[in-house]
């Protein structure tokens, strides 16, 4: 069932119990929990947060913890999943889903008091009626009359009530298989628990920008539709202005404070050269072709237009003159149109605390999500979700550069693959679709065994490779990327992730019901484990039968 009074139907419901919070490894999601974290130390509840990465995590967390609790909050994850069927939970257990994963499992929707949804469906979305999806059982066999007298299954009035429920069941499948065929994303979970702490009046510009980051992830991982990103950002600017209403004079130094501005689509440019930024953000490097010399060519002719000596942006930005800085982000807007750079600017957000450095939503982003997916082997998941809830605290600004610093590695990973794949013509087309492979041993590879970075470093690729390709379809094939999965337990796995192609406007992905399906098929050794469902673990050696298996359904 659906909430829809998030403070009488949720937070009244839980106050002044005790709850058990399962977090999904993503910055949405412990945006939101931390938002969630600080209503409860507000109103002293008592909580436990556990961060969950797969299924596996989901169910060892419910069975470790649920004893303890009858109340449990799912940030991110569960809701695509049957809770019921997986979890068998006692009756008297309440879960509370805040998922930005679709399409939302029908189980749960319609599961009556035990599965409560805290999201809101997005206008768009769809959900099969319940009288189309259930209906209760009736004997196939045999029909008893009224006088209580049983009568042979070859019945006339048996029979058409068998082929009556056939034809039901048929029908469930094709409403069930067209609800489920394309995974997506909602509105940001984070979002989501700001309303909530504002309709509790215990909002603070620390809670709204969490909420900031959330949606900020939500944009440039993709998920969402930059019309969605506008309208919500929209909403964003009202709570910034109500909260950040006083003048620089009337707040103390050490306030913070956070802004509505433009926003350059360059990755880390305030906290790296401006040259290297340039070339490592997807969406300028795919733009001009800067790892060919005709693109470094014309990124030299733009930096000249715009009257920026070499020596200037090749140093860190904070070093360049201070005029230079200033005039940046005019001199690359009006330059934008000649160069193809019509979408460099975007609505965003800034914070500020006293004299330190300015941040901006982006460098938050691009520092939690290398925090979270650490190389260093010693810490582990548990380790580095705790590091990303320190990231996010104003007063851990050391723990933020320590990201931003890792961050920068890895975007120089992805591109550094994006090239090879690209000068070894190492992305091929299987026909429905284009795919590529990172050869185990490559030194890079341990960065791209987390889904965050893979999917960077696919889109990377597909994007890059339609912008230097001959053939008009490839604008019209998604890709298909595999790495070795070097985090694995088992040997012999990788890793396999889908993206749709760079024509599609929605962001709606069918790679999680083809995986399945092929899976299923082919009865290969695949994990499906990750709550977002384009990406899968499978055994090496089973790959070839996969990749014919997805070819065959997909042609």
């Amino acid at each position: 069932m659906f909430v829809s009074d998030l403070r009488k139907d949720f937070y009244d419901v839980i106050r002044g119990k005790r709850i058990l919070v399962l977090v999904h490894f993503d910055i949405d999601g412990i945006c939101a929990s931390k938002i969630l974290q600080s209503l409860f130390r507000t109103d002293h509840i008592l909580y436990t947060v556990v961060p969950v990465q797969t299924r596996t995590d989901l169910i060892n967390s419910f069975q470790q913890h649920a004893e303890q609790v009858k109340h449990l909050v799912l940030i991110n994850c569960g809701g695509c999943v049957d809770l019921v069927d997986l979890l068998q939970p006692p009756d008297d257990l309440i879960f509370f889903v805040a998922d930005n994963h679709r399409p939302l499992d029908i189980c749960n929707i319609y599961s009556g008091e035990q599965i409560r949804i805290l999201t809101k469906l997005d206008d768009d979305e769809e959900v099969p009626a319940f009288d189309d999806v259930f209906r209760e059982d009736e004997s196939e066999d045999e029909e008893s009359d009224e006088e209580g007298q049983k009568r042979p299954r070859f019945d006339e009035e048996v029979l058409e009530k068998r082929r009556a429920r056939r034809q039901w069941e048929q029908q469930r499948q094709k409403i069930l298989f067209d609800y489920t065929q394309f995974s997506h994303y909602g509105s940001s979970t984070a979002t989501l628990m700001f309303d909530l702490a504002w309709k509790l009046s215990k909002d603070s510009n620390e809670l709204l920008w969490w909420a900031i980051i959330g949606e900020t992830e939500q944009l440039m991982s993709e998920r969402i539709e930059q019309d969605k990103y506008l309208l919500v950002t929209a909403s964003l600017q009202n709570h910034v202005s109500r909260l950040n209403h006083k003048t620089q004079d009337e707040q103390p130094l050490d306030c913070l404070r956070i802004s509505f501005e433009k926003e350059l689509r360059l990755a880390l440019y305030r906290h790296w050269s401006f040259v290297e930024s340039m070339r490592h953000s997807l969406y300028s490097a795919t733009t001009l072709k800067l790892w060919t010399l005709k693109g470094e060519k014309r990124l030299h002719e733009l930096l000249a237009e715009m009257g920026l000596p070499l020596s200037q942006c090749r140093q860190k930005y904070c070093g360049m003159d201070v005029s230079l800085r200033n005039e940046l982000q005019p001199l690359l807007e009006s330059k934008a149109e000649k160069y193809g750079l019509d979408n460099l600017l975007f609505a965003s957000f800034y914070i500020t605390h006293g004299f330190r450095s300015r941040f901006s939503a982006m460098d938050y982003v691009y520092a939690t999500s290398a925090l979270l997916e650490t190389n260093d082997k010693e810490k582990t998941a548990a380790d580095a979700f705790l590091e990303v809830t320190d990231s996010l605290s104003i007063s851990k600004l050391t723990v933020l550069e320590k990201g931003i610093e890792s961050s920068k590695q890895q975007l120089e990973a992805v591109y550094r693959q994006m090239q090879t794949f690209l000068d070894m013509n190492q992305v091929i087309s299987a026909g429905p679709f284009l795919y590529a492979t990172v050869i185990e041993g490559t030194p890079d590879a341990r960065f791209f065994a987390a889904p965050h970075c893979l999917s960077l470093l696919a889109r990377f690729t597909l994007r890059a490779h339609v912008a230097v390709s001959r053939s008009k379809k490839s604008r019209s094939l998604p890709l298909i990327i595999t790495t070795p999965d070097v985090r694995a337990s088992e040997p012999n796995i990788c890793l396999v992730c889908g993206i749709p192609p760079v024509s599609e406007e929605s962001h709606r992905n069918f790679f999680g019901k083809a995986f399945e399906q092929a899976a299923d098929k082919t009865g290969s050794k695949a994990h499906l484990e990750f709550f977002d469902t384009n990406i899968i673990q499978l055994s090496v050696d089973d790959r070839s039968k996969f990749f014919d298996a997805l070819i065959s359904l997909l042609s």
